[in-house]
C-alpha cells in the first residue's frame, strides 16, 4: 500500500467544497455520473479508432446501488478505467490552471459556485460532502491489473492493487450522517432524471423491490435492476418529439448546473453533408469567459461517437460562451486534432453553425427583447471581438452589438442610432474610455451636446480596437470625438470663432507650448469646447491614452512617446486670464493646470500631483 499526500490545492479545494456547498450536496451524483459518461465516451472512441482497443469489449452502462444497512452508495461504469498513475494524476492533483482561483470565490454566491465544481473538472471531490470515506476501484481497458484508491479527504490518500472483474471504475462512498438520505430508490431516481436523464448511456439503479406492481407488500423483497434514464442522443431526435424541458434537462447535464439556458438552436442538415448540431446560449457568462485557458463549450461527435470536448476551433473564440454538440456523419472516426483544423467538412459545419447562431441572436432582438437584453448584458463584449476576428460575418455582428449613448437610455443599436441621425449628419460619433460616468461628463462632448448630436459612449476596453476595425456601418463612417479634426464638419460658427481666436492670440498658443514643452504635440484653440477651459485629443494617426494603456496592460509595446494635442476654449475666463497675463511664472502655472486638468478629466493619472497642487494654490492666491 502506498500513501500519497494531496496536492496543496486539492486540500484547499476539499475544505471549500465541504464547508461552502452544503446546501447543494446533491450535485455529487450529477458529477460522478458525468465522469462515468466521459469514461464511456473515451472508450467508445478508442474501440473504433485505435487497433489496440478494437478487441476490448464495449458494453456501456452505469450502475448505481446502495446499502441502507451499511450506509454505502456505489456508482460503477464500464468505461476506460484507470491504472495507478491515472488515479494519482486524476484524483490527487488539479491539472487545470485557474481552477483554484475560481473556486476560492465559493463563499460569495453559493448557487453559482455549485456549478463551478463541474465546469472546472473537479466534480469528483464533491462526493466528500456526503461521505466520510471514498474507495475507487478501477481497471484500465486493455490491462489485467486493477487498483484501489482510498481517502477520507483529510490530506492524504492510499493506493494499492485490487481486483475487478472487467475494465471500468467503481466508486464506493461510505456515507456520513448527511449522506444517508441518498440510500433511497426514489431520491436517487429523482436526481438521475433531474441531472442525467439525457446521458447517452444507460444508467441502471439496483434496489430491493418491496412492493409489487399492484401495490401489495412482498413477503421477500426482490433484487431489481431498472434503467432510470432515457439514454438517447437528444440532438439526433426529431425536434417534433422534444419539449422545452427536454432541452433544458440536457443543457443542465452538459453545463453542470441547475439553471435553464437563455435559448437553444437545434439543427439537422441533410444532403451533401449530414450533421446535427444542438447549441445553447447560457443565461450567465461562464466564469472563465475572459481567461486565455477557457474551457470550450462544444463537444464533437462522429456518428454519435465522442471525439473531443477540448477543441477551440469548433466555433470561433468570440462564441466561446456557446455550449452544445456537433455530430457529423461524414468525418472519419480516427480524425486527429491536426486534421480537424484543416478538414473541409468541419470547416463547412463551422461556417454554417456560426451563421445559424448569429441569425438566431439577431432574431431574438426582434422576437424577444427581454431575452436579448439579458444576452447583451452578458455577451456584448465577446460579440464585439467578432468585429475584428470574423470579417465574413462583420455586418451581422454590427447589427447585434449594442452601445450606450448620450441620447438613448439603456442599450442602443447602430440601426437605431442611424435612424436618429441629423439630416445632414454623415458620421457615427463615439467616445471611448474605461469609465462611463467620466465619458458622459467629458468636455469632448460639449459641441455635440449643444447641437443635439448623439454620441455613442463606449466604455469597454476593447472598443479602442474593434471600432476602427469595423470601419463603417452601412455607408456611415465611425468617427472618434477624441481625435483631432473629428468635429470639423459640424463645428460651424464655433469653427470660425476658433480661427478668430488663433488670429488674435497666436502668441498665447506659442507661450503655452513653451510652458508645456514636450508634454504636448501641439496647442490649438478648440472648435468643440463650450463650457470647459481645455481638453486633450489625439492626432488623427496617433494612439490615444486609452490605447496606450491597453497595449501596456497586454504586455505589448505602446506608443509611450505619443503626445496629445491640447485644445483651449478661447472664451473661457481662465484662458482669458492667460491672454491678459504677462508674468512668465503665471503663464506657466496656468498652462500646466489647464493641461493637467484635461488629463484628469480623461482619466489619465498625473505624474506629479504635488506640482499640480502647488501651481493650483499659487493661482488661487
Amino acid at each position: 500500500m502506498a500513501v500519497h499526500q494531496f496536492q496543496t490545492e486539492v486540500n484547499k479545494l476539499l475544505g471549500l467544497i465541504i464547508h461552502s456547498l452544503y446546501s447543494h450536496k446533491e450535485i455529487f451524483l450529477r458529477e460522478l455520473v458525468s465522469n462515468s459518461s466521459d469514461a464511456l465516451d473515451k472508450l467508445k472512441f478508442l474501440t473504433v479508432s485505435d487497433d489496440a482497443y478494437k478487441s476490448v469489449a464495449f458494453d456501456p452502462r452505469i450502475d448505481i446501488s446502495f446499502d441502507d444497512d451499511s450506509s454505502k452508495l456505489t456508482v460503477a461504469d464500464t468505461g476506460i478505467g484507470m491504472n495507478e498513475t491515472d488515479l494519482v494524476e486524476n484524483l490527487g492533483t488539479i491539472a487545470r490552471s485557474g481552477t483554484k482561483a475560481f473556486l476560492e470565490k465559493l463563499a460569495d454566491d453559493k448557487k453559482k459556485d455549485s456549478n463551478l465544481i463541474g465546469q472546472f473538472g473537479v466534480g469528483f471531490y464533491s462526493a466528500f460532502m456526503i461521505a466520510d470515506k471514498i474507495e475507487v476501484i478501477s481497471r484500465k481497458a486493455g490491462e489485467e491489473k486493477a487498483w484501489k484508491w482510498v481517502s477520507d479527504g483529510k490530506g492524504s490518500y492510499e493506493t494499492e492493487p485490487a481486483e475487478r472483474a472487467g475494465h471500468g471504475t467503481t466508486i464506493v462512498m461510505h456515507l456520513n450522517d448527511e449522506g444517508k438520505e441518498f440510500t433511497s430508490r426514489w431520491r436517487i431516481e429523482d436526481l438521475v432524471k433531474k441531472y442525467s436523464n439525457h446521458i447517452a448511456f444507460p444508467i441502471f439503479l439496483r434496489y430491493k423491490k418491496e412492493w409489487d406492481d399492484e401495490g401489495k407488500k412482498l413477503d421477500t423483497p426482490e433484487e431489481t435492476v431498472e434503467q432510470v434514464n432515457s439514454a438517447s442522443a437528444l440532438w439526433k431526435r426529431p425536434k417534433s418529439e422534444l419539449e422545452e424541458k427536454d432541452y433544458d434537462e440536457f443543457y443542465q447535464a452538459i453545463a453542470h448546473g441547475d439553471e435553464d439556458p437563455l435559448f437553444h438552436i437545434h439543427t439537422k442538415a441533410e444532403g451533401t453533408q449530414e450533421y446535427a448540431t444542438l447549441f445553447f446560449v447560457p443565461r450567465k457568462a461562464p466564469p472563465d469567459l475572459f481567461r486565455a485557458d477557457y474551457k470550450p463549450g462544444v463537444k464533437l461527435y462522429v456518428k454519435r461517437v465522442f471525439i473531443t470536448d477540448d477543441d477551440k476551433e469548433l466555433l470561433p473564440p468570440y462564441l466561446r460562451f456557446v455550449k452544445g454538440v456537433i455530430d457529423s456523419e461524414d468525418l472519419p472516426l480516427n480524425v486527429s486534432r491536426e486534421i480537424l483544423q484543416q478538414n473541409k467538412v468541419l470547416h463547412h459545419i463551422r461556417q454554417a453553425s456560426v451563421k445559424k447562431i448569429l441569425g438566431e441572436i439577431s432574431a431574438l432582438s426582434v422576437n424577444d427583447p427581454e431575452k436579448f437584453k439579458t444576452f447583451v448584458g452578458e455577451f456584448n463584449r465577446p460579440m464585439k471581438e467578432g468585429l475584428y476576428s470574423d470579417f465574413a460575418n462583420k455586418e451581422t455582428i454590427l447589427e447585434i452589438v449594442r452601445f450606450k449613448s448620450t441620447l438613448a437610455d439603456g442599450w442602443t443599436s447602430l440601426a437605431d442610432y442611424v435612424g436618429r441621425m441629423k439630416e445632414d449628419q454623415k458620421a457615427i460619433y463615439y467616445i471611448t474610455g474605461d469609465d462611463e460616468n467620466r465619458l458622459r461628463a467629458s468636455p469632448l462632448l460639449e459641441l455635440y451636446r449643444s447641437k443635439g448630436i448623439e454620441v455613442l459612449v463606449m466604455d469597454d476596453e476593447i472598443d479602442e480596437f474593434v471600432i476602427p476595425m469595423a470601419g463603417k456601418y452601412k455607408d456611415k463612417e465611425f468617427k472618434p470625438v477624441n481625435r483631432a479634426g473629428a468635429e470639423e464638419e459640424i463645428s460651424g460658427e464655433a469653427g470660425q470663432k476658433a480661427k478668430d481666436h488663433e488670429t488674435e492670440s497666436k502668441d498665447i498658443l506659442e507661450k503655452v507650448k513653451a510652458a508645456l514643452g514636450d508634454r504636448v504635440k501641439d496647442v490649438k484653440f478648440s472648435k468643440r469646447l463650450t463650457d470647459s477651459p481645455s481638453c486633450i485629443v489625439a492626432d488623427a494617426n496617433d494612439q490615444t491614452y486609452q490605447m496606450q494603456a491597453l497595449l501596456k496592460a497586454m504586455g505589448q509595446p505602446g506608443g509611450e512617446d505619443v503626445k496629445p494635442i491640447l485644445e483651449l476654449n478661447g472664451d473661457h475666463p481662465l484662458v482669458s486670464r492667460l491672454k491678459a497675463e504677462s508674468a512668465k511664472d503665471a503663464i506657466d502655472d496656468i498652462s500646466v493646470v489647464l493641461f493637467d486638468q484635461a488629463l484628469m478629466v480623461e482619466g489619465v493619472p498625473l505624474k506629479d500631483t504635488a506640482d499640480f497642487v502647488r501651481r493650483m494654490n499659487r493661482l488661487i492666491k
